[in-house]
C-alpha cells in the first residue's frame, strides 16, 4: 500500500523540543492535511513559567497553539475541533470565553470543554488541544 503523502508526522517546534525528548510526546502530529495538537498550556516557553490566572493563561496557551499550528503549516483558522480543561470551569469560563473569541473570531469550530481538579502542574488553569485541517480555513 503506498501511502504518499499520508505518512504520520511528528510536529515539535524548536522552543519545544526538550518537551519531546523528555516526555516522550509530540507537540502535534500530522497525517495528510489533519493535525491533532497536543494540549496547550499558559506557559512562557522562553521562561518555561506559567502566567497567573486564567487571561494569561489562556493567550499563552492559545500563543502556543498558534506556533505549534504554524510549524505544522496550519493556523487558527484551520482548527475543526477544540478541547479545554479547566481547573474552575464555571469560574473563569467568561473570561477564558473573552480570549478564545478573540484568537478565534468566527467560524467557530466544534468546542467541549471539561472541568478538571488538576492539570500537569498545580499552577495552571486551563489547557487546549486542539484538531485541525491545514488549508481548511482559507
Amino acid at each position: 500500500m503506498n501511502l504518499t503523502g499520508m505518512e504520520r508526522q511528528s510536529i515539535n517546534p524548536p522552543a519545544t523540543r526538550a518537551v519531546y525528548d523528555r516526555l516522550h510526546y509530540a507537540q502535534a502530529t500530522r497525517v495528510g492535511d489533519l493535525i491533532w495538537v497536543s494540549g496547550q498550556v499558559g506557559i512562557d516557553l522562553t521562561t518555561m513559567t506559567p502566567a497567573d490566572g486564567v487571561e494569561a493563561q489562556a493567550r499563552l496557551a492559545f500563543d502556543n497553539l498558534t506556533t505549534v499550528l504554524r510549524a505544522a503549516g496550519a493556523s487558527l483558522a484551520d482548527i475543526v475541533e477544540l478541547t479545554t480543561f479547566h481547573v474552575d470551569l464555571r469560574g473563569g469560563a467568561a473570561e477564558f470565553g473573552r480570549v478564545k473569541d478573540e484568537y478565534l473570531p468566527d467560524r467557530y469550530p466544534s468546542w467541549t470543554a471539561v472541568g478538571t481538579d488538576q492539570l500537569a502542574l498545580p499552577e495552571l488553569v486551563v489547557e487546549i488541544r486542539a484538531v485541525a485541517v491545514a488549508g481548511s480555513g482559507d
